[in-house]
């Protein structure tokens, strides 16, 4: 089970770099553009997560995940001003994550948790949570690319370069490794 904790870690990792690399490729104004009224802008989906984060995985094995000082409908108000207080909520809420996951043992992963008083499984629980990341973090992506068009950066398999990409990964000898290792 130990490899479940390492390959959960390395796809929170993943999901984390998605965002790191999109907001490398957008401007501080970008950051706050939303498609509509009822869209979300970068600026609010990273506040969201921000805030799911710190309720999430603050005292994560010993208190409800839906902290009582959570305010997650304030999470949706547009009031991140600047792209270094964007890096700085992203990054505080990635860092609760990672300093409640990485200190997990085999022995956790069946320890009950609770979000909102319904019982999970620890492992339940993480897996709801890279769901839920994964996601927002899609939409981060997408809204870069939108954003950016012609201008954008494949953070994976660039278009028309599937068969290169294949041919590559397949010189190499079959092995097993976490996909994230390869990258």
């Amino acid at each position: 089970m130990n490899s479940y904790l390492e390959s959960i870690r390395k796809q929170f990792e993943y999901y984390k770099m998605l965002g790191d690399n999109t907001f490398e490729q957008i401007t501080e104004n970008e950051l706050f553009w939303k498609a509509n009224e009822e869209s979300n802008s970068i600026a609010m989906i990273v506040k969201h997560l921000n805030g799911n984060m710190l309720s999430r995985w603050t005292d994560f094995l010993n208190s409800d995940g839906e902290k009582t000082w959570r305010k997650r409908d304030e999470e949706f108000d547009n009031d991140i001003k600047t792209k270094k207080e964007l890096l700085f909520k992203w990054n505080e809420g990635w860092d609760c994550l990672f300093n409640a996951i990485i200190p997990l043992t085999e022995n956790d992963l069946e320890k009950e948790v609770y979000i909102r008083n319904m019982g999970h499984s620890v492992v339940e629980a993480i897996n709801r949570q890279i769901a839920h990341y994964s996601y927002h973090v899609g939409q981060i992506v997408f809204i870069g690319k939108v954003i950016q068009n012609e201008n954008w950066n494949s953070l994976s398999i660039p278009k028309g370069e599937s068969k290169k990409y294949n041919k590559e990964k397949f010189s190499k000898p079959k092995r097993k490794e976490h996909f994230t290792n390869d990258l």
